[in-house]
């Protein structure tokens, strides 16, 4: 029986890669888009052209009041779909950007980053509890922000440092159920996140390739691949650990 993956804001970016690779590892893909609904369809239909079943589900991560309809549509597509009632794999992955320095950040914006970065995983991930598959795996989207610190990210790397610590606390909570809880913490990556500056700005790549070990910013394909090999069975014993891949910014 194939394993099934739910990917928040897998219509593009990191979340699409994710999606890509993890069908080609055999899996079955279930992803919530935000407004795009054609770029989640185009998604779904390159996850069934490798041989996989996939769903797309929109979902605003910060209507928390949906929670409860979302996990009943779910379950009816987990049925109806992949014939199954859980999936095993649940990557919250869905965020934006905010570039400011800390002196100009208002607090709508902080308040915005908490419902989407950190409010969000918390609660969506209970709401999703009880269709998770015991032994199944949770992976959390950080950010090397969360290390090494960038003037303009104060905000934004908060809330990542506030999933890691949540990445934690589940491990432990969870591991009765021998469910895996990781962090993954992209570096710079190379797409239309925080309006493509890393992807589009000339000065931002040369500097990032600057303090980059491999020499080059990152591409979605490389997280996309670290999440296919964290999401398989070999991975059963890593649990409550962050591991940054960022081709080794700031080392």
């Amino acid at each position: 029986m194939n394993k099934i993956v739910l990917i928040t804001g897998g219509s593009r970016g990191l979340g699409r890669s994710g999606a890509l690779e993890l069908a080609k590892q055999g899996t079955d893909v279930v992803i919530t888009y935000l407004h795009n609904k054609q770029a989640a369809l185009e998604v779904v239909a390159e996850v069934e052209a490798l041989g996989q079943k996939a769903v797309a589900m929109q979902l605003d991560s910060r209507d928390f009041a949906s929670y409860p309809e979302f996990v009943e549509k779910l379950t009816q597509k987990l049925s109806k779909v992949f014939g199954r009632d859980h999936f095993d794999y649940l990557v919250n992955n869905a965020g934006n950007g905010l570039h400011k320095p800390f002196s100009e950040t208002s607090m709508e914006e902080f308040d915005d980053l908490y419902q989407v970065h950190l409010k969000a995983p918390y609660f969506f991930t209970q709401a999703l509890l009880g269709l998770i598959t015991d032994g199944g795996h949770i992976l959390n989207v950080s950010s090397g922000l969360a290390r090494f610190s960038l003037p303009g990210s104060s905000a934004y790397a908060v809330m990542k440092g506030g999933v890691e610590v949540l990445t934690r606390y589940l491990a432990k909570e969870l591991g009765e159920r021998g469910i895996s809880v990781n962090t993954i913490a992209p570096g710079a990556i190379a797409t239309d996140f925080n309006g493509g500056s890393v992807r589009d700005n000339q000065q931002i790549n040369i500097f990032v390739s600057s303090v980059t070990a491999k020499g080059r910013v990152g591409e979605a394909q490389d997280i996309g691949a670290m999440m296919a090999m964290l999401l398989c069975d070999k991975s059963y014993w890593i649990t409550g650990q962050r591991i940054e891949a960022s081709g080794g910014m700031f080392l």
